[in-house]
């Protein structure tokens, strides 16, 4: 592991106990100097990632209670054995999906996703996999993430480009594009969810 990665980690083990002991600890001594514990964690990341401090306290310290995974929804669309890609502001290829929204259970975030990034309804038929992003995707976060990929049916709906995505396209499983946004959904993955939807039967995969 590199020296900063080590920084990192432990800036961030740093920042969920200190957010766990603001939630639960009573004296308001401590809770400043947990806050300071805070604060320093969030420097830390910001020195070694080059984020300004208010972006990193923005994504790192918005969370209050004890300190849990986020969830990360995505959805493998395929039709004629090619997958849906829907292509990102930045340019890069990835399965639609996001963030879970804290009212809505991860298949019916997903749904909202996919009309959001590529203009279609869906219907979700099954849970391929429930990844740990720290294992298998690109960079490290300042919090955990668990990513849930569905495989989901085509109702309707058309493509607009809009504030986060400029285009979809299918792709058949040897020419998956080389810009992928690796953070949010892998190659590896997508193949996973290839095998899924040619199989009879899927057992769902989970780290």
């Amino acid at each position: 592991m590199k020296d900063t990665d080590k920084i990192i980690n432990w800036a961030t083990e740093l920042q969920s106990l200190s957010q766990t002991a603001l939630f639960y600890c009573k004296d308001k001594f401590d809770k400043e100097r947990f806050q300071r514990i805070r604060e320093i964690a969030a420097e830390m990341i910001a020195l070694k990632t080059g984020l300004s401090l208010d972006k990193v306290k923005d994504l790192f310290c918005g969370d209050e209670g004890y300190q849990t995974p986020k969830i990360d929804t995505r959805a493998a669309i395929f039709k004629d054995d090619k997958v849906l890609l829907v292509r990102e502001s930045d340019g890069r290829w990835t399965l639609p999906g996001g963030w879970c929204e804290f009212n809505l259970t991860p298949a019916e975030n997903v749904v909202k996703e996919v009309k959001e990034e590529a203009g279609l309804d869906v219907t979700v038929d099954k849970l391929v996999a429930v990844h740990d992003r720290e294992r298998r995707n690109a960079d490290t976060y300042t919090f955990g993430v668990a990513k849930f990929f569905f495989l989901c049916s085509e109702l309707g709906g058309e493509f607009t480009a809009n504030i986060e995505t400029i285009e979809s396209k299918y792709f058949a499983e040897d020419e998956l594009p080389v810009s992928m946004a690796n953070e949010k959904c892998t190659a590896a993955q997508i193949k996973l969810c290839f095998k899924a939807y040619r199989a009879d039967f899927w057992e769902t995969q989970f780290d």
